[in-house]
């Protein structure tokens, strides 16, 4: 059996989520690489107000899936859902941490600059994903654009595009018995096409940077399967943004694996209950709300079965 650490995406933000990490003295070298690393004070990020910004957002999501991956043992296995991949490719020793932090500054920026308002996500919960996409088919127009973004689990899916298009789609859900359609924390259509022009400048950039094979496996989170050759961890990092996420077929992917042990990094809870649907005979737990060692004791233990 194996362990897997899963990086939450766009949404999972909370204001205060980088002054609330673990007094640590890994957690502060990690804050100040970061801060040195961007020319900024990190730590004035994770406000209310700064929030509001995707670029704020996604660095404080990837700065805080390092400083907490970084307390733990070496895992066998990590997946990161739409930003949570950039964190993952660190741990996976991928990316270093320096090129993360640039990469996804600049990801946000892009993202941002290419929708700054009228677009964003609806989670919809308790229809089938052949339902929603008839939905998104009879709705979708270039006029009024909505899409298919995330597979999270079954009957739980997310759709991506302009405010008018997603709230005609959420209606018609709830008609059809949909027990949820909720607008997500997220202020751009990320997971569709309409960011295939961003994602292609990030491709620019990447082409800069040099990458490493995983010394971790890293599952993809829009393949749901491990890459391990340069290139596609190369692709697969600069394009996500406007990919489909199939959350739900990486959690079986690593379950087929053998991996019974999912530990969420923070912040929050989101992807605990998503593996719990799955990993029936595992355990799920999410960093945030543990403690420390008993996280490290989960892991040695998986690593002692291994062996």
């Amino acid at each position: 059996m194996s362990s897997l650490l899963a990086f939450p995406g766009q949404g999972a933000q909370q204001p205060g989520m980088l002054h609330s990490l673990p007094e640590q003295a890994q957690v502060r070298a990690c804050l100040r690489e970061a801060s040195d690393a961007l020319g900024e004070d990190v730590l004035q990020l994770d406000s209310a107000e700064a929030l509001g910004a995707t670029r704020a957002v996604q660095l404080c999501l990837l700065i805080a899936g390092v400083a907490c991956a970084r307390l733990l043992p070496r895992p066998d296995y990590v997946a990161g859902l739409s930003i949570g991949a950039y964190p993952a490719a660190v741990i996976a020793g991928v990316l270093t941490f320096e090129d993360a932090l640039r990469l996804v500054a600049l990801r946000g920026e892009l993202m941002q600059q290419a929708y700054p308002e009228g677009y964003g996500m609806t989670a919809i919960v308790g229809l089938s994903l052949a339902t929603v996409e008839q939905l998104l088919a009879h709705v979708h127009s270039p006029q009024q654009p909505v899409y298919l973004a995330n597979i999270n689990a079954e009957q739980q899916v997310v759709i991506a595009g302009s405010h008018s298009a997603m709230a005609a789609v959420a209606q018609r859900a709830k008609a059809l018995g949909a027990g949820l359609a909720r607008r997500l924390a997220v202020s751009v259509p990320s997971h569709c096409e309409l960011l295939a022009a961003p994602a292609a400048r990030l491709a620019e950039a990447f082409a800069g940077v040099t990458l490493q094979a995983p010394r971790v496996r890293y599952l993809s989170g829009t393949r749901a399967r491990p890459l391990q050759q340069i290139e596609q961890l190369r692709d697969d990092l600069a394009y996500n943004m406007c990919r489909v996420v199939d959350w739900r077929g990486v959690v079986e992917n690593a379950y087929e694996r053998g991996i019974r042990l999912h530990i969420e990094l923070p912040p929050g809870s989101v992807l605990t209950p998503l593996a719990k649907k799955v990993l029936l005979d595992g355990t799920c737990v999410a960093f945030q709300g543990a403690r420390l060692d008993t996280l490290k004791a989960l892991m040695e233990e998986e690593g002692r079965r291994i062996q």
